[in-house]
């Protein structure tokens, strides 16, 4: 059974949805648990906040009016990797990888269980300001593969000398697979690894987020250098 989470620190989310029932419910059971709660109706709204006032995650709807869930979440990433968890009454799998590919961290349907919510809202959190670090206990040198670079203790990823802009959980990601060389690590291991719980998500979920790593440090992502696809095992940061 899913507890309450409980929070240390105060952290400010923002609800985003054109139900006002729905921002008023989740309100309150996120001001129990100690956060601090912002509001916003539309996309546009969301947007202005962001820019304005300190936000450390957003609950984003997708089918709202102005600006609508998946436009604001494109918006947003281009500055922000904050967490972004969408809550949408869509629910057909094209949706949720939709959802992922342009940039939230997770996805979650309605109706919903508040408590559920509220756990993946403090595992986010979890990640974000840890900034994908899954093992203090790691020395804080720099990994090089190659032209790729991941330094753990500004939690950074350069490619050929160039900075790379990633979200807490692909950087996560790839932390683990270039502290790993050429080993293996399939879907349901990243996941209890970077995501460090319990349980598993689809297999969808794990190869949006690595299609996205590729993207970003492959120049040619179909023919990729570094992030190795091993069919029907899972993937692997390839060192010759």
């Amino acid at each position: 059974m899913l507890k309450a989470v409980t929070v240390i620190d105060s952290y400010s989310v923002l609800v985003v949805d054109d139900d006002q029932d729905i921002v008023e419910s989740l309100s309150i059971y996120l001001r129990q648990e100690g956060y601090d709660v912002l509001r916003a109706y539309d996309g546009l709204q969301a947007l202005e906040i962001i820019n304005t006032q300190p936000v450390h995650l957003l609950l984003m709807d997708i089918m709202m009016p102005k600006l609508d869930g998946i436009k604001a979440t494109l918006k947003i990433r281009e500055e922000k990797n904050i967490p972004i968890i969408i809550v949408s009454a869509k629910s057909e799998d094209i949706d949720k990888i939709h959802g992922l590919t342009v940039g939230a961290d997770d996805y979650v349907t309605k109706p919903f269980n508040p408590l559920e919510l509220l756990a993946r809202v403090k595992s986010q959190l979890r990640r974000y300001t840890t900034l994908g670090n899954m093992d203090q206990n790691h020395a804080a040198s720099k990994i090089v593969i190659g032209g790729l670079q991941v330094d753990p203790e500004c939690k950074s990823v350069t490619v050929d000398g160039e900075f790379v802009k990633v979200t807490p959980l692909e950087y996560g990601i790839l932390e683990l697979l270039c502290r790993h060389p050429n080993r293996v690590f399939s879907a349901e291991e990243i996941y209890r690894r970077v995501w460090n719980e319990e349980g598993f998500v689809n297999d969808n979920t794990i190869a949006v987020h690595v299609r996205r790593i590729r993207e970003k440090i492959e120049i040619n992502p179909k023919e990729p250098k570094y992030l190795k696809v091993v069919w029907g095992v899972g993937y692997r940061i390839e060192k010759n």
